[in-house]
């Protein structure tokens, strides 16, 4: 969960010898299914490993029961998940097509698991969320959609999942799966454009028959476009946030005391490229101690020297010798502001391109049992940095059923809502719609060190 949060999602490939970044469209696709239990999301996956014949033998034998092959077994693999027919943790599955690489995350339904589903999210390329049409009253056409539905979606696009996919399912199983598709697209239609929900498309599916899963069934349903599948192969990755300045959260320290070269730092600070390009020669700073370095040598994983970029993970050695340790951030040096004339005696000072902040305003989907009480004081992770965060004011709740903003003195489990909090010490967060790691913190209960919220920056 901790590292999961805080990690963007890495697609493209290495940069080139000279200097540009290759980019590889057939590279593997990280998507989840999501939505209310019971709405077939383990038996979707299932489908889509056996009709892609991602599934040994011996694997299919294992699910199928007097000549009935349970879908669901594929991916539910624990033995809580088995005998109570349901989806507890985050299962990941991998398979491939002769144009796509696909990681699977089966994320639970129940209410009490939204947790997992946050995790799952935090690092995917794409969400299909699945709506159970025998669930709904699908006659008629100002129908309510499920509470989880509208959870699910909100959630992947507050933590900024490139693609949303609805799948209505089960529409084999009503009397008239044209009306009841029709109707639940436009009930989906009405809370995404209210809730400014981005949607890449809406496709009705039949996970149990195979419809429209991975092979068309033309006409079922009033619909004649793409497979699910289909609609899979073509979605972008994630785009890394290589435009913007250097930011680097040193997650480990190597050290080379014994070397007798003084010319540069004696130490490698290995981290993951959250946002720009690592490269040398670049002027940085190291926060929060504020010393300024220049960039003497990058390494890739493979410690071939080369830039590296958002996303990828990196080993960074400084010019000098520079007190850095775990949990630090080595950003983009602050950039001296130009004088309005030569007599200017009031010219600001240098800026820096991610400033440190105590006070942060923040979107928070609350996971503990416990609720968020303003005045209590939390661990929170950003990067690798440990810091005492205390929650000073809950603004407002998210209402998922009507998408206004309630007074509240409190905010419960699987609740969304927007928090003020005070950091004991400033760090580097920005806006998690502008960088996802920058702007992305966990909350951690000080007693129980459970994780308690996800923390989206404004």
């Amino acid at each position: 969960m901790t590292e999961t949060i805080n990690s963007a999602a890495a697609s493209a490939t290495a940069p080139s010898a000279a200097g540009q970044f290759d980019t590889d469209n057939s590279s593997a696709l990280r998507f989840i299914t999501c939505g209310s239990v019971d709405d077939g999301k383990s038996t979707l996956i299932g489908r889509l490993l056996v009709d892609t014949r991602a599934v040994l033998q011996d694997q299919l034998a294992g699910v199928t029961k007097s000549g009935e092959t349970d879908l669901a077994l594929l991916t539910d693999g624990l033995a809580a998940e088995r005998e109570q027919g349901i989806t507890i943790d985050v299962a990941y599955r991998y398979f491939a097509t002769e144009s796509r690489k696909f990681i699977i995350g089966d994320a639970p339904g129940h209410e009490q698991y939204t947790r997992n589903m946050v995790t799952a999210a935090s690092s995917a390329d794409a969400a299909v969320v699945l709506v159970d049409a025998t669930k709904l009253d699908w006659k008629n056409a100002d129908l309510e959609l499920l509470p989880q539905t509208r959870r699910h979606s909100l959630l992947a696009h507050l933590l900024r999942v490139n693609s949303l996919i609805f799948a209505v399912n089960k529409l084999d199983a009503v009397q008239d799966p044209a009306l009841a598709f029709a109707h639940i697209n436009a009930a989906l239609q009405k809370f995404t454009a209210t809730a400014g929900i981005k949607v890449t498309t809406t496709v009705p599916v039949s996970a149990l028959k195979g419809f429209n899963v991975v092979n068309t069934e033309a006409g079922w349903a009033g619909y004649n476009g793409p497979s699910l599948l289909q609609v899979l192969e073509q979605l972008p990755n994630t785009p890394t946030d290589n435009a913007l300045a250097l930011a680097f959260p040193v997650q480990w320290v190597e050290k080379f005391s014994s070397s007798a070269d003084t010319s540069q730092g004696r130490r490698v600070f290995w981290g993951r490229v959250a946002t720009g390009v690592a490269q040398v020669g670049a002027q940085v700073q190291i926060l929060p101690s504020g010393q300024l370095a220049t960039v003497a040598q990058v390494i890739d994983h493979a410690r071939a020297p080369k830039g590296v970029h958002a996303g990828l993970s990196a080993g960074i050695t400084l010019d000098r010798e520079v007190d850095v340790s775990r949990g630090d951030w080595i950003v983009a040096a602050p950039v001296a502001a130009a004088a309005a004339a030569e007599d200017d005696f009031d010219a600001p000072a240098a800026v820096s391109p991610w400033p440190s902040t105590r006070e942060i305003t923040a979107t928070v989907a609350w996971m503990d049992n416990e609720p968020l009480v303003p005045g209590r004081v939390y661990w929170a992770l950003h990067g690798h940095r440990w810091v005492k965060a205390k929650a000073r004011r809950l603004v407002h709740r998210l209402n998922i059923n009507t998408l206004g903003e309630e007074q509240a003195q409190l905010l419960e489990a699987n609740a969304i809502g927007q928090v003020e909090l005070v950091l004991q010490e400033a760090i580097p967060a920005a806006p998690f719609t502008q960088a996802r790691q920058l702007g992305a913190m966990i909350l951690v209960d000080t007693a129980s060190n459970a994780t308690a919220g996800a923390v989206l920056v404004h």
